[in-house]
């Protein structure tokens, strides 16, 4: 959509090189419901307006999420196996079963998020899984863990996909990239964090007749419980009710959302009400569209690395020979840059309006990472080894929001892009059930297998990407020689990204 827009009157549907086209003004309930005048400027301040007011608090609870999901990694060198009496193969099913229950909740999960509002539904979640975290500190056999980890994947699956999808309510499709790496980066400051606060949490070993391990469980899972109760007061659900844009300021986030996608001459107010209502044909859309399917190839050439780093970092850096104290605080510099890198890519993305050459160039890093990872394991060389782990991590935290972002903005529609993502990444997760699988026990500290099936998924994402760029690119090209004098407005709005005015991102 082009921001600077000389005359009131027109819009640009972004990516299509057809003409402005007339936004026509029309009277409902005495409400004039044409698109506000408005420069650059304002659309820049409305941003920064929205970035104060909501990305903190999403940070906060995805870092949060993130922490859960992944302390287990901290616990299991604290001593978590051996107080337990589980073997490795145990400890990896613990790992798996949440990704089970993690995907297969997901979609009514997104669902829930639109009907139920987001102040009310995330903060839900995360007393849900703040206790179930809580309590798996308390677990005295495998059966315990395992049974926790199931509960924790259904308290958790809604968290990253409905804050994913909550972003694309507020944020037009070529400012959403930066939003979500901003959210997503608290993954990557939560790896950080993670070691830090295992290294410290686990000095209380012994205090309360609990070990150390137990205490990373239940402290992390009571700050959960407590962010929870603060959450509904710091999340505003919808650009519409939102108090603290002003009513022009409304009418504009509503006008940048629907106008790059709908065109026609039909007013934003009517656009966002067709595009907002639920229609069970919109869900069967996302389950049956083409492009969800390619992308979770890519989804999965990105976190099957992401998984398996998160999960056995801290063990892959112990077995190189470092104590596990400098072995928890030996991944703080790789998760901080990356979260880094991941900021300043995507500002890049955005800028360009770029999506696939920014996934891939991340994506070709992730396999050069895992590639030297392999040539030096075994060597005698720990540096190259701890090297190539953080080339791997460099190129997975700018990857994800990329791949993540990608396919939302080329779906159109609530409830179709609601349901679209929610199928991308929950089924995209399954990755953390394959992944918890790669790094057997058997193979410390080489792990020759587990590198070498990382590598190779990377390298199906990265087919996948190329895949979907061309596919793109063919049917934009297409769109642009169809006749649109066929199609009244209404029609093409309910077609959403099958619209001809609809023009893929690239």
């Amino acid at each position: 959509m082009n921001a600077n827009m000389d005359k009131p009157s027109t819009v640009l549907v972004e990516g299509s090189n057809s003409s402005p086209m007339p936004y026509a003004e029309r009277e409902s309930g005495g409400k004039d419901e044409s698109p506000p005048t408005y420069t650059p400027e304002m659309e820049q301040h409305i941003l920064r307006k929205m970035d104060i007011r909501l990305l903190p608090m999403l940070g906060v609870l995805y870092l949060l999420a993130f922490l859960d999901r992944g302390n287990i990694g901290n616990a299991k060198i604290e001593g978590l196996l051996d107080d337990l009496h589980m073997s490795g193969q145990q400890y990896s099913w613990c790992l798996t079963v949440f990704f089970f229950t993690y995907c297969i909740f997901e979609l009514p999960s997104n669902l829930f998020l639109k009907k139920l509002k987001p102040s009310r539904w995330l903060p839900l979640l995360m007393v849900a899984w703040g206790i179930v975290m809580t309590l798996m500190g308390l677990v005295q056999n495998y059966a315990g863990l395992l049974t926790a980890r199931l509960f924790l994947g259904v308290a958790e699956a809604g968290l990253y996909p409905g804050i994913a999808y909550y972003i694309t309510l507020w944020y037009p499709r070529h400012r959403a990239q930066y939003r979500q790496a901003l959210f997503f980066s608290a993954a990557s400051i939560a790896g950080a964090f993670s070691g830090i606060l295992a290294y410290a949490i686990a000095k209380m070993d012994g205090v309360g007749g609990y070990a150390g391990w137990r205490w990373i469980f239940i402290l992390e899972g009571l700050l959960t419980v407590v962010v929870a109760f603060v959450a509904p007061f710091a999340i505003y659900d919808f650009p519409e009710t939102a108090k603290f844009l002003t009513e022009d300021e409304r009418r504009l986030v509503i006008h940048m959302l629907r106008s790059q996608t709908a065109g026609g001459d039909m007013p934003s107010e009517g656009v966002a009400k067709e595009e907002a209502k639920f229609r069970f044909r919109y869900v069967l859309d996302a389950l049956v569209d083409w492009q969800v399917y390619v992308a979770i190839f890519m989804y999965w050439g990105i976190t099957c690395p992401l998984y398996g780093i998160s999960f056995f970092l801290p063990s892959i850096i112990k077995d190189l020979g470092y104590a596990t104290s400098v072995a928890q605080l030996l991944t703080v510099p790789i998760y901080v840059t990356a979260a880094v890198v991941a900021v300043v890519a995507a500002w890049l993305s955005d800028r360009r309006k770029q999506r696939s050459p920014f996934i891939l160039f991340f994506m070709c890093l992730i396999a050069i990472g895992f590639i030297i990872v392999l040539a030096s394991t075994g060597r005698g060389a720990p540096g190259v080894v701890y090297f190539g782990v953080f080339i791997a991590v460099v190129g997975i935290y700018p990857a994800f929001p990329g791949n993540v972002t990608w396919l939302s903005v080329n779906l159109a529609g609530d409830y179709k892009r609601a349901a679209g993502m929610a199928l991308h990444i929950g089924l995209g997760n399954l990755a953390g059930a394959m992944a918890s699988n790669f790094y057997r026990g058997q193979d410390a500290p080489k792990y020759i297998l587990g590198h070498a099936l990382e590598l190779g998924f990377c390298v199906a994402g990265i087919i996948a990407v190329v895949v979907l760029r061309l596919s793109y690119q063919n049917i934009n090209s297409k769109r642009d020689r169809i006749d649109l004098t066929q199609y009244d407005t209404m029609q093409m709005v309910k077609l959403g990204d099958r619209s001809p005015l609809f023009r893929y991102m690239l």
